[in-house]
């Protein structure tokens, strides 16, 4: 199955009272994290959908390269938007036959996992997404959504992009369980704890 990725990095991180996706965690930034499980998950091409302002420069980005959401105040569903255009309107490299969506914020997001999506993903090529469910905190990120369903972006609103359709369309998700927690980096006080408890993936780059 050939994928590409949409990190999702748009958003204002009032929580965190700063640039919390370049705050450093075990010696690189939170995105980086992100986007580096994405490399090694063999996802191509990688886009980051980045905020109108600079707060990504002390991010080192490639091999992703950057869309930016000049109305982040719209939602997260513009941003899922933005990127899956980006990523069908790539004509350098073969079509696409899915997309995995990932939230800049959640550093300890595993290749292993994408990897797993991806397989549950060809194992029933009639469900349009499918979507990892972790067993210590009930993350349901990443997504998997194949190339079918990006139009659907076109009708999202607010802040959970294909949140609240995959909550009330069970028959067109496949669950995968995963170990472990995904969590979410929204305060300071989250981002200590991951310095304290988690091991982040290895750096492939």
């Amino acid at each position: 199955m050939r994928a590409g990725a949409v990190v999702l990095a748009a958003g204002a991180a009032t929580r965190f009272g700063g640039n919390k996706l370049a705050a450093p965690l075990a010696g690189r930034p939170v995105l980086r994290h992100v986007i580096d499980a994405a490399v090694e998950a063999g996802l191509d091409p990688i886009i980051v959908v980045g905020p109108p302002d600079d707060r990504l420069r002390d991010v080192r980005l490639q091999p992703a390269r950057i869309v930016v959401n000049d109305h982040p105040e719209d939602g997260l569903s513009s941003s899922v938007r933005l990127g899956l255009r980006a990523l069908d309107d790539d004509g350098t490299r073969p079509s696409l036959d899915a997309a995995v969506l990932l939230q800049g914020d959640q550093p300890l997001v595993r290749a292993s996992t994408i990897r797993a999506l991806l397989a549950a993903a060809e194992e029933t090529p009639g469900v349009p997404f499918v979507v990892a469910r972790h067993a210590a905190d009930r993350s349901p990120n990443p997504v998997v959504a194949r190339r079918s369903t990006w139009r659907l972006a076109d009708e999202l609103a607010g802040d959970r992009g294909f949140g609240p359709l995959l909550a009330t369309h069970d028959e067109l998700v496949r669950f995968v369980a995963i170990e472990g927690d995904n969590p979410d980096v929204d305060t300071p006080a989250d981002l200590a704890r991951l310095r304290d408890t988690a091991e982040p993936p290895a750096d492939v780059s």
